[in-house]
């Protein structure tokens, strides 16, 4: 759990830093969740690693053969990420409501 944290946490700096290009992340909050939602869809979409993952050293793969869920799963999983909820609910393989949603699993790079 606590790379999973550690790269969360180094993902949202890295969109509170991105969204200030466009808009004010104090004043208008939408923003730097807007591009978490962009950047799991693009990174985890496309590499299986956010850069805060990347850090980490872990990964997000498919549940069932180990690859890269798409960009679209990656939307989703953002998405419902970004709903807080989803990720504090965990079954026993510690997957999140978003990870099962996405068909994703977090492993060790």
């Amino acid at each position: 759990m606590g790379r999973r944290f550690g790269a969360l946490l180094i993902d949202w700096i890295l969109c509170l830093l991105l969204s200030r290009i466009f808009a004010d992340p104090v004043r208008d909050g939408w923003a730097p969740v807007l591009v978490l939602i962009l950047e799991y869809g693009f990174f985890i979409g496309l590499f299986a690693q956010t850069p805060g993952m990347y850090i980490t050293r872990i990964r997000c793969v498919h549940w069932l053969d180990g690859g890269r869920i798409g960009v679209l799963r990656g939307l989703l999983r953002g998405l419902l990420l970004a709903l807080v909820v989803p990720a504090l609910v965990m079954d026993t393989h510690r997957r999140g409501l978003h990870d099962r949603a996405a068909h994703s699993v977090i492993t060790p790079a």
